[in-house]
């Protein structure tokens, strides 16, 4: 198993500092359908980090085609 096959569940301060959002505006780009929705586990929320981090060079690269 390499590095790149491992992803890990983070909790929501941590897709925060990753993506450079705060909470709200997190929340309001899962409605709006553009950033990865959570995955529920019983009482609480974690995110895909493979998913965020996709989500990252994605608009790095919208960034650079523009």
């Amino acid at each position: 198993m390499t590095d790149q096959s491992i992803d890990i569940l983070i909790k929501l301060p941590e897709v925060c500092r990753q993506a450079g959002f705060g909470k709200s505006a997190i929340y309001d780009m899962i409605k709006a359908g553009t950033f990865p929705g959570p995955i529920k586990l019983g009482y609480g929320s974690r995110w895909s980090q493979r998913e965020v981090q996709a989500w990252v060079e994605e608009q790095k690269n919208g960034r650079l085609a523009a």
